[in-house]
């Protein structure tokens, strides 16, 4: 991954834009069933660490196998701030909150991502226009529904939810101006020392490891073959490719993919208030990704 905004000629809906896209929407959706899971019988920043760590030691392997460089000092540091923020604030705080919360009310809340992307896109100068902010508005009056309506989890988890979209875009926003690693080991870079942070914040939690049940284990090898080596890197292309609000619509799917597989499979139960929560959250969404009319230069 290149460090600051793609030029324009990558930035349009490639078939591997689109592939990538497909990828993060189906899988991204599945992972906060798979975290439920995981969690029954595994220490949550612990079976993190071991996902990310191993994940991004197999990808690292595999490109020094294929020839790519190692990173330098400089793109090992910005790694670093990328994986804490993503890894370590985004993932690490929903998992940590499905301990007392769903699996669909934490995408559901999730689902708010491109919001807060379009907002600090602007920092870096991105301008946010009208139709974007609306599509905020709506999406914050989503959260709010959803809030006095279906968020049955404690107030601190409530507050893990809402912290973790914000690490996570902001983060994103941030990797597209930090001199990260070229390619696949920007992802395997990112995951190996946002992984160590989880290390390190699990052993200074106090955290311990039982015996874990046999579908914590598959949900822990789901999660790291596909939520990390695939998804991510999938995700971390887009970043670097595409448009801030086109690189975090997984938000249009994922929710939809977590309520169903928690309410097919979880024994999670959503009311008419929740239905609704979803559809005008993810009516903010369309309205905050929807392509602008720009030059073709721009397009995306």
């Amino acid at each position: 991954m290149s460090a600051g905004a793609a030029p324009a000629s990558a930035a349009r809906l490639t078939p591997l834009v689109l592939l990538c896209l497909g990828l993060v929407y189906v899988v991204w959706g599945s992972t906060y069933f798979g975290i439920k899971v995981a969690i029954e019988t595994l220490p949550p920043l612990g079976m993190l660490a071991a996902r990310f760590v191993l994940a991004g030691a197999l990808l690292l392997l595999a490109l020094r196998a294929r020839g790519v460089a190692l990173p330098t000092t400089r793109e090992w540091g910005a790694s670093a701030v990328v994986g804490t923020l993503l890894l370590g604030g985004g993932t690490g705080l929903v998992t940590l909150a499905e301990r007392d919360a769903s699996s669909s009310v934490a995408a559901m809340v999730i689902a708010v991502s491109p919001l807060f992307a379009a907002l600090f896109a602007r920092l870096w100068g991105e301008r946010t226009g009208g139709r974007e902010w609306l599509g905020i508005g709506v999406g914050l009056i989503g959260i709010a529904l959803l809030n006095v309506g279906e968020l049955h989890a404690t107030p601190l988890a409530a507050l893990l939810l809402i912290l973790a979209p914000l690490c996570w875009t902001f983060g994103s926003q941030w990797s597209r101006h930090l001199p990260l690693p070229q390619g696949l080991m920007g992802s395997a870079a990112e995951m190996l020392t946002g992984g160590g942070v989880l290390l390190l914040l699990s052993v200074l939690m106090g955290e311990r490891w039982g015996t874990p049940s046999a579908a914590s284990l598959w949900a822990l090898a789901y999660l790291t073959v596909f939520g990390s080596l695939v998804a991510y890197s999938a995700y971390m292309y887009l970043v670097a490719h595409t448009r801030p609000a086109l690189a975090t619509s997984y938000a249009y799917v994922n929710p939809v993919v977590a309520v169903l597989l928690g309410v097919g499979f979880g024994g999670e139960q959503l009311g008419p208030l929740g239905w609704a929560a979803l559809l005008v959250i993810l009516t903010g969404v369309a309205l905050v990704a929807w392509p602008r009319r720009v030059p073709d230069a721009e397009a995306v």
